[in-house]
């Protein structure tokens, strides 16, 4: 993805000196090849993917197989009185019709087909489609004609919405995740990386991201204050990112929330994430302004997700549990 969609707080640089950088030689190449594999991209969007695997226990299929099967919503039950609240706008032809932009991992994008929607969003929908007793159709679309088409071409809409004021003008909202920017660094922070101080580090950032821009302001920073500069190194594939700290190119690398989450969970023990969330925002289900049978039913859906377990499931077959809330609400109160 080119820009990244969430609100983010400036990065801070503070005064501390930096650690030592990592070391080459053959740990590094062997390593490298071990996250190239890891970090084959089969969509054109911003996480990683991989084609084996096999379905784990408790529902849940291991993260090979992820970035294609995702999470087994078939042993979920409808529930009948959540189901009962459904208009029949919703409920006349059996299917819960959802709109989407599916070019953002691991929330939604395209299988290896390039046709199969899949990613935590997908499999939510799922989950919530089951509830209802409705099969569950994701159709896609581009990020500015989903919310405009909800009510009308699609019941609902989950892509990874950042909740806003000039958004809830448009539509109704029922929360389910929350994100922001992340930090990420080799596993143990070999190189004492402080998130506070990021003087004179090496960092890797996705090109044209919300992310690049703030790093850039805070690089500029440490030049007013007559501190080592960052050494940036900007790529237009986030897999590129990620590898480059896995390898030790990098010393670290700032995205959003899911997408380290989920870059973390392909490459294995190799990564972890450093320091909190940043800019961290709600994000929800769209629904027909002013459609509150709608919006109470998807609302005690979730929550019952949330309640039985099955909704924390669902992220951690995608590595985003970072973003678990565990109170869906309409129309939250923006801080």
């Amino acid at each position: 993805m080119s820009a990244l969609q969430f609100r983010l707080s400036r990065p801070q640089v503070g005064n501390s000196s930096l650690g030592a950088r990592s070391s080459r030689g053959r740990g590094r190449r062997f390593v490298s090849l071990l996250v190239s594999a890891a970090l084959l991209v089969t969509v054109a969007a911003c996480g990683t993917t991989d084609t084996s695997g096999s379905v784990a226990s408790g529902g849940s299929r291991s993260s090979d197989s992820a970035a294609l099967q995702g999470y087994d919503t078939g042993g979920i039950k409808k529930d009948p009185a959540i189901a009962a609240l459904l208009p029949k706008s919703v409920t006349k032809d059996g299917v819960l019709t959802v709109g989407a932009d599916t070019s953002y991992a691991p929330g939604e994008f395209l299988a290896a087909d390039g046709k199969t929607p899949v990613g935590f969003d997908v499999d939510l929908s799922k989950a919530i489609a089951a509830i209802f007793g409705l099969k569950e159709v994701t159709l896609t679309s581009t990020l500015d004609t989903v919310l405009p088409s909800v009510g009308s071409k699609y019941d609902i809409a989950i892509s990874s919405l950042t909740v806003t004021p000039a958004r809830m003008q448009a539509v109704d909202f029922v929360t389910y995740f929350k994100a922001g920017s992340t930090y990420v660094v080799r596993k143990g922070n070999p190189n004492r990386i402080n998130p506070k101080n990021l003087c004179g580090v090496k960092m890797a950032i996705q090109t044209g991201s919300t992310q690049e821009e703030l790093i850039n302001e805070a690089n500029q920073q440490c030049k007013a204050e007559g501190k080592a500069t960052m050494e940036i190194q900007s790529s237009k594939m986030q897999t590129d990112v990620t590898t480059a700290v896995a390898t030790g190119k990098a010393d670290i690398f700032y995205s959003d929330t899911p997408v380290a989450g989920y870059a973390i969970k392909q490459t294995g023990d190799v990564l972890e994430p450093i320091g909190e969330d940043v800019g961290v925002t709600p994000e929800a289900v769209a629904i027909k302004k002013g459609d509150a049978a709608t919006a109470k039913a998807v609302q005690l859906a979730i929550q019952k997700l949330m309640d039985d377990g099955t909704y924390k499931k669902i992220l951690a077959t995608w590595g985003v549990t970072s973003g678990a809330i565990d109170k869906a609400e309409i129309n939250p109160k923006l801080e």
